[in-house]
């Protein structure tokens, strides 16, 4: 029997939705990744435009961030580059997807330092929003793709919004224009910057989401997030 079908086995007798496990091929993949994003990242001129003023001081507010699942490519270069360069005591969550391929970047994200919590709106939503909410009681920031992993692409789905009600932390909208890059043929045309390209990152207005916020505000609140955003996009 395959450890695959052993882990959903015994997902589906406890209840208990087990993310899919890394092989040892993935393992070296991961590393690879690293390793190249690490390179990659230093050749980037990233240029900062910073609307939220969350960090300049000594003092660091955890956030909630939420960028475009085509920029992620840009997530750790500029936790690196900015947020930790700013505040180096910042720790940071980042929800990946429960899926095969999930697993592979959540290993990526160990090796950076940051605490991958796996699931998604089709899969494991529950027990991922309920592990992010701990995190966040830690002091931790958390990080989300509000159109992953599935899309529509540039649609703000709820989660964030939840999440941020759950927890506390003010959403950050974060967007970038990479001038030079490769995109690629999936749902969201995924962009992989090219080597000493010049990256605009835009970081905006954060929004705090009331803990009794109704149905109504919750998505009055994501239409404002989802067009902060898209403002802060350029394609």
């Amino acid at each position: 029997m395959s450890t695959d079908t052993s882990v959903a086995q015994s997902s589906r007798k406890s209840g208990v939705i087990t993310p899919c496990p890394i092989h040892w091929y993935g393992r070296f993949m991961a590393a690879a990744v690293f390793v190249t994003t690490r390179v990659l990242g230093s050749t980037l001129r990233i240029h900062i435009e910073d609307q939220s003023h969350l960090f300049e001081g000594p003092n660091p507010q955890p956030v909630i961030f939420t960028l475009w699942h085509n920029r992620l490519a840009l997530s750790m270069p500029l936790n690196r580059g900015y947020f930790l360069k700013r505040q180096p005591q910042r720790r940071l969550a980042a929800l990946v997807s429960a899926s095969r391929d999930g697993s592979l970047l959540a290993r990526a994200l160990e090796h950076f330092g940051v605490q991958p919590v796996r699931g998604s709106s089709s899969r494991r939503g529950t027990q991922a929003m309920l592990e992010l909410a701990t995190w966040a009681k830690d002091g931790y920031d958390l990080a989300v793709t509000p159109d992953g992993p599935r899309g529509p692409c540039y649609r703000f789905q709820e989660g964030s919004i939840m999440l941020a009600q759950i927890t506390g932390h003010p959403l950050v909208p974060v967007s970038a224009h990479i001038r030079w890059k490769k995109c690629f043929k999936s749902w969201d045309t995924f962009q992989l910057p090219m080597p000493f390209t010049r990256c605009n990152v835009r970081i905006g207005e954060p929004m705090l989401v009331p803990r009794d916020a109704g149905s109504e505000e919750r998505e009055a609140a994501r239409c404002i997030l989802e067009q902060r955003m898209r403002d802060l996009t350029i394609d």
